[in-house]
């Protein structure tokens, strides 16, 4: 029978497992973030994002201009977004265990509106067989992003049909935080192909990472821009302090990295196609026990017709 700091242990790994890439943000938005990580619960969810910060390495080519949306608020986008997330863990010494949830697809028609870009989510589709029966309740729900002049996502609100069972509402969530955290910010300066900036961000997972993304503009035809990303997650802090005074976890090694590329149009809200693969592996210790959880994650976003 496992010891009590053992079971407490696994519990967490799994919980922090289901974050992912949550709420994000600093201070006092950091914990507000973590009061509305995906829960399956309720009846709306709305996250703010903490702020986005784009700064220009390389210029690239000539001729060169300044990247900004500019979304026709009479026109709809409809595009398919799919995340599949996987997660392996093990304690001290006992068999690797596999925690990954099933893969969701999800339609989405996206239309500008003056307050943002409003989603309607299509009938949502998983390889698990009863999963997939759960999502058809939230066939027709709905979602939005607040987005800044440069592109930032700087919202994000989720409102399942109310018949949606909870286990489909959390996983709709958790797709949806997936990929609000590969989005991408443009920078302030005139750029042409072959230019490179980097986006800083912090994003919280139970605790504080930096998160940055080196955008390089490979390819642009007119408004479609086609953007190689790689993408590094390191947490702030070397130990874990957990909810609720419960006790900290040494975080003992933690390095997220991945890349991908999207294509996107400036006047539609959503990429157009890509994929981004973000994975790594994370070692944490109770000091108190030294019992010792390694987990192996990876979480792609794809999108496409």
């Amino acid at each position: 029978m496992p010891s009590r700091s053992s079971a407490l242990l696994l519990v967490l790994a799994v919980a922090l497992a289901g974050l992912g890439a949550a709420g994000c943000g600093t201070g006092s938005d950091a914990k507000r973030d973590t009061e509305v990580e995906p829960s399956g619960l309720g009846k709306e969810v709305t996250v703010p994002i903490s702020a986005s910060v784009a700064t220009l390495v390389q210029p690239g080519a000539e001729p060169r201009s300044v990247l900004r949306p500019a979304y026709a608020t009479d026109h709809t986008q409809q595009v398919t977004l799919r995340t599949d997330h996987h997660i392996e863990q093990q304690l001290n010494d006992q068999p690797m265990r596999d925690f990954s949830p099933p893969a969701v697809t999800i339609p989405l028609t996206a239309q500008v509106s003056r307050d943002g870009v409003d989603l309607t989510l299509g009938t949502a589709t998983s390889p698990d067989p009863a999963l997939a029966q759960q999502l058809q309740s939230a066939d027709g729900s709905h979602a939005a992003f607040a987005i800044s002049d440069v592109g930032a996502i700087t919202a994000l609100r989720l409102a399942p049909k109310p018949a949606t069972p909870d286990a489909a509402r959390a996983a709709l969530e958790q797709a949806f935080y997936q990929a609000v955290y590969q989005s991408i910010a443009f920078p302030l300066e005139p750029v042409g192909e072959g230019a490179v900036w980097k986006v800083r961000q912090r994003v919280s997972s139970g605790f504080l990472l930096d998160q940055v993304t080196t955008a390089t503009l490979t390819r642009r035809d007119g408004n479609l821009l086609t953007i190689q990303l790689d993408v590094t997650q390191k947490p702030t802090s070397t130990v874990w302090n957990l909810p609720n005074s419960a006790g900290s976890l040494d975080i003992v090694d933690y390095l997220m990295h991945g890349a991908g590329t999207i294509t996107v149009d400036l006047g539609l809200p959503l990429p157009v196609s890509g994929s981004v693969t973000v994975g790594g592996r994370q070692l944490y210790r109770d000091p108190r026990t030294s019992v010792a959880l390694l987990q192996d994650i990876s979480t792609q976003v794809q999108w496409g017709d």
